[in-house]
């Protein structure tokens, strides 16, 4: 992958390479066309499920599935929630559902009542396939709270007082076993009532166009509300194939992908990077499991994995790790909050992940706007996110001017190009607020970009530290203490302080078996990093506050350690 680039005195700003066009079709029928090219080649794999699919045989799953949605009475445009971790029914859903027009929306199973309450709601969503309970989550159970009128409905008869339009409710099964659930469609006799012969699903399919909605998500919701990023066939196929090409993915790849597909890295960094390449998917589990992880990159010979930092250094540090023979893998991701330096090096030498990549993004953006590549220089790859994606502009400007900085200046990187969303669902002004009228989206993230292009994120605009008037990032004390040789894991926010504005605290899991001192930590950064960087407050925990897909939740660590030590806010002028 190459970007234009300048000298160190110019402007931050890049544009990807155009030699590649962009694919200009829907994720249906560039799926059809790979599964003509090699019909028989293995698609997916659902390890804990015990399921195999071919191109052939997914396509012909999806099309049946397609076909019974149809028959629910959806039409072109209707919103259908998927409420699951994963399983081969999430990819069937996301297949089915491009190839009749029908917009997937993914929705967290973190969510509890009001959330999901609010989700289907604000979208409108009049299908739901969920899962009936995982661990400590009974999901029918709180679609039962929401919409007690499923004990009396005939399924696909609901008329919820609370969910106004959604008619049909569908629970993952495994056919034949378990009671059934009143007002509530089995997803086994879904499929089984499709038709893979259908023929609406041609005509259906020939009049969709690339920049129809095809896809929800939902933004975090760390401020205010949920919103709803809507995007096309457009969007997050192109950015399937693009990440593809930087990890080099071919036939010959199997990915192993332990990361939620409700979120954009498994969908679209996973499945999509996979199917567009005619590469195999892998689950190697339902939720998150660092054995099941490395017992499937084993059995099934992976060549890929992808993870969040938090991942890698569980599979790194599970006791059974030596065990493993993970001399097939060659490539992945690791994405989702910033990757630590060390860990990068010992992914690439314990884990024989000599070509894995950084990728970085948001939902917003498909999400990937800039990536390393296998043969970024590994220098490179551990310390930057890589340089601008083909087809792609990015920019570093002043968070109050909005003027381009130079390279090497820090500012809010601005994305922009395929990649950008339609827009936030039903919330004109909210999108207007981050797309700018040039087509700009901007990202809230702080960032720096070299003479080459390449780009460092530096923190988020509102996880910068001011200390005594001090500007401090967070990630750079990160990256300082996961030197020692103790520490697993570590988070640095800044707390209220009635001196300085603000002070620093760092949140360090240890290694497995260590014991670590608030001294021994403040000896190693003496003469090291800057007397202002080093924390004030320390503290050993077991692990951080975390959504499902990894991204650490610093406002609950600032919010827990101000209540801990009694802080509040400084009023500032």
């Amino acid at each position: 992958m190459t970007a234009t680039t300048t000298s160190a005195s110019a402007p931050s700003w890049a544009r990807g390479a155009t030699d590649t066009p962009l694919i200009e079709q829907t994720i249906g029928a560039f799926f059809d066309a790979m599964v003509e090219r090699q019909p028989e080649h293995e698609a997916l794999v659902s390890v804990h499920q015990g399921r195999r699919y071919t191109y052939r045989s997914l396509q012909a799953e999806a099309q049946r599935l397609a076909s019974a949605l149809l028959g629910l009475g959806l039409a072109v445009g209707d919103r259908v929630g998927i409420w699951s971790h994963n399983n081969a029914e999430w990819v069937l859903m996301q297949l089915a559902t491009a190839k009749v027009g029908l917009v997937l929306v993914n929705i967290n199973p973190a969510y509890r009542t009001s959330e999901v309450e609010y989700a289907l709601n604000k979208v409108g969503c009049k299908a739901l396939v969920t899962m009936p309970r995982f661990k400590t989550s009974d999901y029918l159970g709180m679609l039962r709270e929401l919409a007690p009128e499923l004990a009396t409905s005939a399924p696909g008869a609901l008329q919820a007082a609370r969910l106004p339009e959604l008619r049909t409710v569908v629970w993952i099964d495994v056919a034949g076993e378990g009671a059934d659930e009143p007002g509530v469609m089995r997803f086994s006799d879904l499929l089984a009532s499709g038709r893979a012969g259908d023929t609406r699903l041609p005509a259906i399919g020939a009049a969709l166009r690339v920049n129809d909605p095809i896809n929800i998500q939902f933004t975090s919701g760390t401020t205010g509300f949920p919103k709803g990023a809507t995007l096309t066939h457009r969007n997050i196929l192109n950015n399937g194939f693009f990440i593809g090409e930087c990890m080099q993915l071919t036939p010959a790849d199997r990915l192993c992908i332990p990361v939620p597909l409700y979120h954009c890295f498994g969908m679209v960094l996973g499945n999509l990077a996979c199917l567009t390449h005619g590469a195999t998917i892998v689950y190697p589990n339902d939720g998150f499991d660092a054995l099941s992880v490395l017992q499937t990159v084993q059995a099934e010979r992976c060549t890929g994995l992808h993870g969040v930092p938090t991942m890698f250094i569980a599979e790194l540090d599970h006791p059974r790790f030596a065990e493993f023979d993970l001399s097939t893998l060659r490539t992945g991701i690791m994405a989702g909050s910033p990757c630590p330096i060390e860990v990068m090096k010992r992914v690439v030498d314990q884990m024989h992940l000599s070509q894995i990549t950084i990728a970085y993004g948001m939902t917003e953006t498909s999400p990937v706007s800039c990536q390393s590549s296998t043969t970024t220089p590994l220098e490179k790859r551990v310390s930057t996110v890589g340089q601008v994606q083909p087809h792609l502009e990015v920019k570093i400007v002043h968070p109050e001017t909005g003027a381009v900085v130079g390279r090497g200046e820090s500012g809010e990187l601005c994305t922009r190009g395929y990649s950008v969303m339609h827009g936030y669902w039903g919330d004109e002004a909210k999108t207007r607020e981050a797309i700018d009228a040039e087509g700009w989206m901007h990202t809230g993230d702080l960032a720096t970009m070299d003479a080459e292009g390449y780009v460092n994120i530096v923190g988020r605009i509102k996880d910068m530290v001011i200390r005594g008037g001090e500007n401090v990032y967070p990630r750079e004390i990160e990256e300082f203490l996961y030197r020692h040789p103790k520490v697993q894991d570590v988070q640095v926010v800044g707390v209220p302080d009635a001196r300085f504005g603000e002070e620093l605290c760092a949140w360090i899991v240890p290694r497995p078996g260590q014991q670590i001192t608030e001294d021994e930590i403040r000896d190693f950064c003496k003469g090291q990093i800057a007397h202002y960087k080093v924390p004030r407050y320390l503290r050993f925990v077991d692990g951080f506050p975390m959504t499902v897909t990894g991204k650490i939740q610093k406002f609950k660590i600032r919010e827990a350690m101000k209540d801990q030590l009694g802080l509040s806010e400084q009023a500032t002028a």
